[in-house]
């Protein structure tokens, strides 16, 4: 059974399922489709385009798919997708895509805390918390297990790899890459994501691994391309090493330094 204030404005055309409830002044457009067991709150608008799964909780003043702030986008029909069990906290703002992508989203198991701005064609994973204030520019990628500390601010084009970890009011002018931990202005390497990595269950073995790879790259006097010769020499096949390897060839922006 849902629960709609009579105060909010739903379009007949929207698309909810089960057990929604939309708190008071809330406005949901027409090109809408929301899944069961969500919470819209106050004040909250869903514009045209979004896509939201199911047990999302949407608290007040969050603007979700409102067209994206860049001038070549001329009002073409894109889409914001919000996977399940994601939490998105008050005064969140998120631009469905432009043309370029067509898309933006966040996935599972999130938690976007207040005045994050998640921006057109941005991609988001799975189990990302986003804490206060962060300002997430266009086309950026943020891998699974990302935790991103308060007032950062995120340059377009930037990705952040898996299981990183980046400190409260960095500015992140380029990649940066899976299982690290990163801060400053402009954002450096300052080792790895440790606690993060035993949380998820990494093995020890693993851990030295991925400390003895980031050892070469960042610490042996090699350049990046050196570097990798030298990783690939040291680590011939392994699936955390290969992953990191992964990562540095869609690297667009150069890599965080040391």
């Amino acid at each position: 059974m849902s629960l709609i204030h009579p105060t909010t404005i739903v379009s007949p055309k929207a698309k909810l399922g089960d057990n929604i409830t939309i708190q008071p002044y809330a406005i949901i457009h027409d090109d809408v489709e929301i899944g069961n067991d969500c919470i819209v709150g106050p004040h909250a608008v869903i514009y045209d385009g979004a896509r939201i799964g199911n047990r999302v909780k949407i608290y007040q003043g969050v603007s979700v798919s409102n067209a994206p702030q860049d001038l070549k986008y001329k009002n073409e029909k894109t889409f914001f997708y919000i996977d399940d069990d994601t939490t998105i906290r008050e005064f969140v703002v998120l631009h469905r895509g432009t043309t370029a992508h067509g898309e933006s989203k966040v996935g599972k198991n999130c938690l976007l805390m207040a005045y994050v701005h998640v921006a057109h064609d941005c991609y988001v994973g799975n189990n990302v918390i986003i804490a206060n204030t962060v300002q997430i520019a266009g086309h950026c990628e943020v891998e699974d297990n990302v935790i991103i500390g308060g007032v950062c601010g995120i340059h377009q084009f930037s990705k952040i790899g898996k299981n990183a970890i980046i400190g409260a009011c960095t500015k992140v002018a380029a990649d940066v890459p899976p299982y690290v931990m990163v801060s400053g202005n402009p954002g450096r390497y300052y080792g790895l994501n440790i606690v993060g990595l035993r949380r998820k269950g990494f093995s020890k073995e693993d851990i030295e691994t991925i400390k003895n790879t980031y050892d070469i790259f960042y610490n042996s006097g090699l350049n990046h391309t050196q570097a990798v010769g030298k990783i690939k020499e040291t680590f011939p096949s392994h699936p955390i090493v290969d992953s990191i390897f992964d990562f540095l060839k869609k690297s667009t922006r150069g890599v965080v330094r040391k």
